[in-house]
């Protein structure tokens, strides 16, 4: 199983090690694009702030972000799993997770970048600050510039389930085709209230969260959309099929909740 997972704009310090090994990421056949993309970042903010504030869309209270861009050549690197610190990150919990749960996580998740493209929770990387709607300086659209880069090598880790948990800003860098989309599933949550449905916005991201740490702490392993509602729901999740998947089209699940925390 892969799931694909969203970054968070929250991220922890840089850690007190070497600074990124660009050559030591996994999925290496991204190498070039990242050190374009880091090499862009790194000259646009140190330049004109006004201009970067602008491009990064930075509000004035964030412009210390600049400089943390600025030095990521030489800032120390930690693993991508404590870099990330939002709400999905919060609830999957990875500093907490046994041995063997921490192991499922480093092979089966991948969480994507406008920095970085994708990442596994065990590359070491930098705080940075650079979404997917950014349009770097002679890159232009991230999202478009990172789906060229990913079209030959995620299909290749994609061996089987793949579950996507991306925002759709992020799912712009790399859509599954093909064999491929046909055992991917997408996740909708849902909170019913009064006899009434309503799309989760921000909490979301903590059900998502919840659902994978659930996934990996009792080592469930689906290999298709159909085994992944029955893993869920033996996990006491309930999860409804939206639309079945075709042989180009993702699955699309709804996870349907009464409660948002």
């Amino acid at each position: 199983m892969l799931v694909l997972l969203p970054p968070s704009e929250g991220k922890a310090g840089s850690g007190d090690g070497a600074p990124v090994a660009l050559d030591r990421l996994s999925l290496p056949g991204l190498t070039a694009a990242r050190g374009a993309v880091l090499e862009a970042l790194v000259d646009l903010c140190r330049g004109d702030q006004d201009v970067a504030a602008e491009v990064l869309g930075l509000t004035p209270g964030l412009r210390g972000e600049i400089a943390k861009n600025a030095g990521l050549p030489e800032a120390g690197a930690r693993p991508a799993g404590e870099v990330y610190t939002g709400v999905l990150f919060d609830n999957l919990g990875l500093a907490t997770l046994d041995a063997a749960a921490y192991g499922r996580a480093e092979r089966s998740l991948l969480v994507f970048s406008g920095l970085w493209g994708a990442v596994r929770v065990c590359d070491r990387i930098p705080s940075y600050r650079c979404s997917m709607g950014v349009k770097l300086p002679g890159l232009g659209a991230l999202g478009a510039y990172w789906r060229s880069a990913t079209a030959t090598v995620l299909p290749e880790v994609a061996d089987g389930l793949v579950l996507d948990l991306r925002s759709s800003a992020y799912a712009a860098a790399w859509k599954p085709a093909g064999e491929v989309a046909s055992r991917t599933a997408t996740v909708r949550v849902l909170q019913e209230r009064d006899g009434k449905r309503t799309v989760v916005s921000h909490f979301n991201k903590a059900t998502k969260g919840r659902l994978v740490r659930d996934l990996l702490v009792t080592g469930a392993e689906p290999k298709t959309p159909s085994e992944l509602m029955d893993a869920l729901r033996e996990l006491g999740h309930r999860v409804e099929l939206a639309a079945e998947g075709t042989a180009r089209k993702a699955w699309q699940l709804d996870v349907v909740v009464t409660e948002v925390h």
